[in-house]
C-alpha cells in the first residue's frame, strides 16, 4: 500500500510518499512560499538529484496539485498515476479534547477541527485547507488525521488542569494540551524495541529538543505529563519561545515598554528563548560556535536551556515514581553530544551513567549510557511521517 503523508504549514507543505510493504520512502519534498511571490517545490526521489520547480502557487490546492504532478511526472516522478496513492495521512496540530487517537477524516472531523481554530489559529487553518484540497484532488483516496495533541489525551485531570478559575476551563477549554505527540509516541515505541521490553512495563522520558522543544513523561506507553501547555509557548526555553516564566512579567513588560498584547505576544514567541538570551541566533549551532569564541551570553543561553531540560527530567521521574529510559530526539537531541552530556550531568543520583565514547556521535539510533547504568539513555531520530503512515495504514485496512 502506498501512502502519501502531508504536513501543511501556513505557507509551506512537506510531503512523503511511502510504500508500506517495506516502509520505504518513494519520494519526499517541500513546497515553500505558498501564496507568496517565488513559490518553489523541491522534489526528491531517493537515488536521484533533487528537482526544484518554480511556479506560482496561490494556495494549498495549487501546491498539492503540483506535488501530485511531480509524483506522477514521467521524468522525475515515483509513480505512474494518482490511482497508486491508496490513502493520505494528514498531520494536524490541534484536535482539542475531541480525539485521543488518529481517525478517518469525515465532514464531522473537519467541523471538529474548525472548532479548535481558536486554540491553534496559526496551524489548524492550513491543516484544514490542505485536507479539503487533497480530498478534492484525490476523491477516491481515504484521508486520515493524525493529531499532535492526541497522544497527550491520556493525561489525568490533575496533570492538565491549570490553577485558574475552573469556569475558564469549562467555558474556553483552557488546559494543558501538549504537542509533539506523534514524535514522542514514535520514539517511545522505538525505545521499547531497542531495550527489548514491552512498552507497557516501561517508564520513559522523551526529550524532543529542536527549535521547538518539549519533554514528555510516558508511563506504560501513555503520556502522563508534558511540558508544552495550552499553547507550544509553555515549558522549555526554545529557539525563540520563552517557555516557563512568571506570568506577571507579561503585564510588567507591557507597562514598562509601552507594548500592546500583540507586541508582547510576538516578543515571547519570536524574540525570546535562546535567541533572546544570546542575542546571537535561534540556531544552537550558531550559539555553540559563539560560546566557544568566548561569547558569555551565548554560553549562558546554552546553560539555561540545559538546566531546564534537566529540571523537567528530574520532576517527571518523580511524577512516575522512577524512570527506565531517557530519550533524546529531534535536531538538537539527535545531533549534540555536548548538550546530551550537559543535561545528564548531575543525574547520577537517579542511576544515569553516560558512556562518553558511545555518546560522541550524531544522528542514528543508539544507547549512549553505560551497560551498568540503571537508567538507559537513548538517542533516537524521530520519524513523524512514518508514524502518520502507520496510523493511516492501520485505519484504512
Amino acid at each position: 500500500m502506498k501512502i502519501l503523508v502531508i504536513n501543511c504549514g501556513s505557507s509551506s507543505l512537506k510531503y512523503q510518499l511511502m510504500d508500506m510493504t517495506d516502509e520505504s520512502v518513494l519520494s519526499k519534498g517541500l513546497v515553500e512560499r505558498i501564496g507568496i511571490e517565488g513559490s518553489i517545490l523541491t522534489h526528491e526521489v531517493p537515488g536521484r538529484d533533487k528537482e526544484k520547480i518554480q511556479t506560482p502557487m496561490k494556495d494549498h490546492k495549487d501546491a498539492i496539485a503540483n506535488v501530485l504532478n511531480a509524483l506522477t511526472d514521467e521524468k522525475i516522478g515515483a509513480i505512474k498515476s494518482y490511482d497508486e496513492i491508496d490513502a493520505v495521512g494528514h498531520r494536524v496540530v490541534h484536535a482539542g479534547e475531541k480525539y485521543s487517537g488518529s481517525v478517518i477524516i469525515t465532514e464531522d472531523v473537519i467541523n471538529a477541527l474548525e472548532e479548535c481554530i481558536d486554540l491553534a489559529p496559526l496551524h489548524n487553518p492550513p491543516n484544514i485547507i490542505g485536507i479539503r484540497a487533497t480530498m478534492e484532488l484525490l476523491p477516491e483516496a481515504p484521508m486520515v488525521g493524525v493529531f499532535d495533541t492526541a497522544f497527550h489525551q491520556t493525561m489525568e485531570p490533575e496533570a492538565y488542569i491549570y490553577p485558574i478559575p475552573y469556569e475558564l476551563y469549562e467555558k474556553h477549554k483552557i488546559r494543558r494540551y501538549g504537542f509533539h505527540g506523534t514524535s514522542h509516541r514514535y520514539v517511545s515505541e522505538k525505545a521499547a524495541e531497542m531495550l527489548g521490553k514491552d512498552i507497557a512495563d516501561l517508564k520513559l522520558i522523551s526529550c524532543h529538543l529542536g527549535n521547538g522543544a518539549s519533554v514528555t513523561a510516558i508511563k506504560g506507553g501513555k503520556s502522563v505529563s508534558t511540558s508544552m501547555g495550552f499553547t507550544p509557548l509553555e515549558g522549555l526555553a526554545m529557539g525563540t519561545r520563552c517557555g516557563d516564566i512568571d506570568p506577571a512579567i507579561v503585564t510588567f513588560i507591557m507597562e514598562k515598554e509601552n507594548l500592546n498584547i500583540n507586541q508582547v505576544n510576538n516578543m515571547l514567541n519570536k524574540e525570546s528563548g535562546v535567541l533572546g538570551i544570546s542575542g546571537v541566533s535561534s540556531d544552537f549551532r550558531d550559539i555553540e560556535t559563539a560560546a566557544k569564541d568566548g561569547n558569555e551570553r551565548a554560553a549562558l543561553a546554552i546553560k539555561a536551556f540545559d538546566r531546564r531540560v534537566k529540571r523537567y527530567i528530574a520532576s517527571y521521574a518523580a511524577v512516575m515514581g522512577g524512570v527506565d529510559g531517557i530519550i533524546f530526539t529531534a535536531g538538537l537531541g539527535e545531533n549534540s553530544p555536548t548538550n546530551r552530556l550537559a543535561i545528564t550531568d548531575g543525574l547520577e543520583f537517579m542511576g544515569v551513567e553516560m558512556d562518553i565514547i558511545a555518546n560522541d556521535f550524531r544522528g542514528s539510533a543508539k544507547i549512549v549510557s553505560k551497560e551498568s547504568s540503571k537508567v538507559k539513555v537513548l538517542v533516537i531520530p524521530t520519524n513523524e511521517e512514518l508514524m502518520i503512515a502507520k496510523d493511516t495504514l492501520e485505519l484504512v485496512k
